[in-house]
């Protein structure tokens, strides 16, 4: 058996026909092989060619066919108002058309400011509740270029007061659903999205001109951020350059609309967002200069407030990992969705008016600057006839009351009216009892004497009440209870129990 193996073995036919069998079964190898990695090759080339999904590519269920469903009729609407925009921002389209659509702005501007408010070019920056309708209003009216900036995208909880957003909205970019949304209005607005946080270090480039080279600078910028540090940020920039800007202060937990006012940031009063972005601002050297939309509505018992944390996340650690940003809010601030289109309205309007040049005038909320002056005068001088009935050096006397102070107990605490009569005029701050322990100045310091009086001391009355009751009251030793009815005596108790529960909130 093993000589015929052999004999096989030695024949020449044989190892041709083995030489031949792996031959084959190499080149067979080598084919397959390279059929497999051109197959990879390919694979990866069409998945490469596959757009990532965006607002452009966006994928779709299959039926239980495995058929593409039908596209939604609002996707072929959002397609064809954006040609039509893409057409009409190119200068295809009717000027008639415009005119007639804003012919009620046109009429009420007049022609010549108009005309200034359709080449105007203005930024805002946030896209909120207040930046969206503050957007809406100012490309309703007329402006043609406008650049949003903002980092954030569309909730289910923002379209409470979101001017534009749809829940088809939902997930998508903010800057891309205004323009979207509005260009179905206005499509000759030319637009610029920035799907961005604003960072002082980008300003140049955020806030700088239409187009490349030197274009055209804004002519007003719209602060709509709620975020503190960014918009302390944004103010101190644009006042540091020259470039006009109004910011919107907080609308949330905020619920009368007749207690928003236009101010210079340096006259807003019981805002604590103002209030926290002009102490920053100081400190960054900026005082004054900047208009703000602000409301003088307090804070108090029964009213909404920043929500807590969750306890559970509270005991997880690293609170600050639940904010969208780093120093960013992680608590939830309630909103009633009307307030936040009322201040981007007022916002609008303002950035309108100082545009075109309209006659309009912003100051110190309602306007009392010199009544706040005043009374913080006469209360100086009532302390020094205080101290001066008591044997006391009135020389030098201070007294621990602002004018901030001031506007806070005439409008907050005691309604702008007199606690004696009710009436709003000739107003005056008076102490309401004698001091237990006598007139008394504090001298602990060297070279420093001041009064001792408390906000919770202090009523509003008129002029001539306040005189009487200086004489009766607290020169004299008649008790109020003795001097003014149980109704005023009643009167007084309710407001200083008031003062002493919205004080926390100051």
């Amino acid at each position: 058996m093993s000589s015929w193996f052999e004999r096989q073995l030695s024949s020449h036919q044989v190892q041709l026909a083995a030489t031949a069998l792996v031959s084959g079964i190499t080149v067979a190898g080598l084919i397959y092989g390279g059929q497999t990695i051109r197959r990879k090759v390919a694979t990866d080339q069409l998945k490469a060619s596959i757009p990532p999904l965006d607002e452009e590519h966006q994928a779709q269920r299959l039926t239980d066919f495995g058929a593409a469903l039908p596209v939604p009729s609002a996707a072929k609407e959002d397609e064809r108002v954006a040609a039509l925009a893409g057409r009409a921002q190119q200068g295809d389209y009717d000027d008639a058309l415009i005119d007639e659509q804003l012919t009620r702005t046109a009429s009420f501007l007049t022609k010549p400011g108009f005309q200034i408010l359709r080449s105007s070019f203005v930024i805002v920056v946030g896209l909120g509740g207040v930046g969206s309708h503050c957007t809406s209003a100012l490309a309703r009216s007329g402006v043609s270029h406008i650049r949003l900036i903002d980092f954030d995208q569309v909730t289910l909880s923002s379209l409470n007061r979101h001017a534009v957003a749809t829940l088809a909205d939902v997930g998508t970019p903010k800057v891309q659903c205004v323009r979207k949304r509005l260009e179905a209005v206005v499509p000759w607005v030319h637009w610029q999205c920035l799907n961005e946080v604003w960072r002082e270090d980008k300003g140049q480039r955020l806030l700088g001109a239409w187009g490349s080279g030197n274009g055209r600078g804004p002519d007003y910028v719209v602060d709509a951020i709620d975020n503190i540090d960014s918009k302390v940020e944004l103010l101190k920039y644009c006042h540091k350059n020259g470039i006009k800007v109004v910011s919107s202060m907080g609308a949330g937990c905020k619920s009368d609309p007749t207690s928003i006012f236009v101010a210079d940031i340096s006259a807003s009063i019981e805002d604590p967002l103002s209030r926290t972005t002009r102490r920053k601002l100081k400190l960054a050297g900026v005082s004054e200069g900047i208009p703000v939309v602000y409301s003088t509505e307090k804070p108090g018992p029964g009213k909404a407030q920043l929500l807590p944390l969750p306890e559970e996340e509270i005991l997880k650690g690293k609170v600050d990992e639940l904010s969208v940003l780093p120093d960013f809010r992680a608590r939830i601030l309630p909103v009633l969705g009307t307030m936040p289109a009322i201040f981007g309205y007022i916002v609008a309007n303002f950035v309108i008016l100082e545009i075109t040049g309209y006659p309009h005038e912003f100051g110190s909320g309602k306007g009392r600057e010199k009544l706040y002056d005043s009374i913080l005068s006469s209360l100086q001088g009532l302390e020094e006839r205080l101290a001066r009935d008591a044997g006391q050096d009135p020389l030098g006397l201070k007294i621990p009351v602002t004018k901030e102070d001031i506007a806070y107990l005439i409008e907050e605490t005691f309604r702008g009216k007199s606690v004696v009569s009710g009436l709003p005029t000739r107003l005056a701050l008076t102490r309401w009892r004698k001091a237990k322990d006598g007139y008394k100045v504090d001298q602990r310091w060297d070279g420093q004497k001041f009064s001792r009086v408390q906000l919770q001391d202090l009523v509003c009355m008129t002029k001539e009440e306040s005189a009487t009751h200086e004489k009766e009251v607290l020169k004299g030793e008649l008790p109020p209870e003795v001097l003014y009815d149980v109704d005023v005596v009643q009167m007084v108790d309710r407001r200083q129990r008031e003062e002493q529960q919205y004080r926390r909130y100051r």
